[in-house]
């Protein structure tokens, strides 16, 4: 079955046409509160510098391929990360964390990369697909094989179709600047504490106030007006969401008056134990000096 962010689980359509099930499911898919209390406290910046390195490395190894594929492999490892916590690891692991997330994401997106292609941007760890697989299996482990993520872009369609906009390029236009800045959020870990809905409503309010103020009020009030959604905390996502929006600005209002469609930017259960990322790491330490062997003869 095939995965799509904004559809992640095609077979709740015939049961929820609305996607409303995805507001049911959304906070299982989110990452622990313990994990955002790590990452925000002042006095234990392990946790942070973690993260930190971690996306630095997938951005990287991502450069030059879809977005989306960075954003999905980011969220495994903060859900990763939320579960399996790292004491003071050696930046091989975080390297091979940092792989093995995009490896999985590509899988996801059926997104063809070569893993040797995109290790050779000068890292210095170069991990063999046995050494990949394995610390692929402890995070699928880890996640319960909870792969499809409910991620904000799964509620863009949903929070669009209250604003009852007529103009399709309009109606375009600020679903792709949506998307942006959910993309961009993704770095800024105040963010992270709010439910994907709440991320993609606020995210939804700041594009239609950029590109069409004169009605912001009506879809506020639309959006505010929903079911799902809490107005205070929606408030307090869409006031920490400004960092976020401010890049990019001038991209969003090219989208608009172009004719092309960007929007396109965008379980099963097993157990695992800490003695897996032992095994990993063995084995990965092999592999290096097998390579280092191989290239000294």
């Amino acid at each position: 079955m095939d995965f799509d962010l904004e559809n992640p689980l095609t077979n709740f359509d015939d049961r929820f046409p609305d996607k409303t099930f995805l507001f049911l499911v959304e906070s299982d898919h989110m990452p622990s509160e313990k994990y955002l209390a790590g990452l925000r406290s002042v006095g234990c910046s392990d946790d942070l510098s973690v993260r930190r390195d971690i996306v630095s490395l997938i951005s990287q190894l991502c450069c030059n391929l879809d977005p989306t594929l960075s954003y999905l492999a980011i969220n495994y490892v903060d859900r990763f990360l939320s579960s399996h916590k790292l004491q003071r690891p050696k930046p091989w692991v975080l390297r091979l964390l940092a792989v093995s997330c995009v490896a999985l994401a590509a899988k996801m997106l059926k997104t063809e990369i070569s893993l040797a292609d995109v290790q050779s941007d000068g890292g210095g760890f170069i991990f063999d697909a046995h050494s990949i697989q394995r610390m692929e299996l402890l995070v699928l482990g880890t996640l319960q094989w909870r792969m499809r993520s409910i991620t904000p872009f799964c509620f863009i369609s949903f929070f669009v179709s209250l604003l009852k906009l007529r103009d399709p390029p309009l109606r375009q236009a600020i679903r792709a600047r949506a998307s942006e800045i959910i993309l961009k959020a993704q770095n800024d870990i105040k963010l992270l504490e709010f439910k994907p809905s709440i991320t993609a409503a606020s995210a939804l309010l700041r594009a239609s106030q950029e590109l069409c103020p004169l009605q912001f009020a009506t879809f506020k009030s639309d959006i505010s007006s929903c079911s799902f959604v809490n107005k205070d905390i929606l408030l307090h996502c869409y006031n920490e969401m400004q960092d976020a929006a401010t890049e990019g600005f001038e991209s969003a209002l090219d989208v608009h008056s172009s004719s092309d469609t960007p929007i396109n930017v965008l379980d099963h259960h097993f157990s695992c134990s800490d003695s897996e990322m032992t095994n990993v790491a063995a084995s990965t330490v092999r592999s290096q000096r097998s390579l280092k062997r191989r290239k000294t003869q």
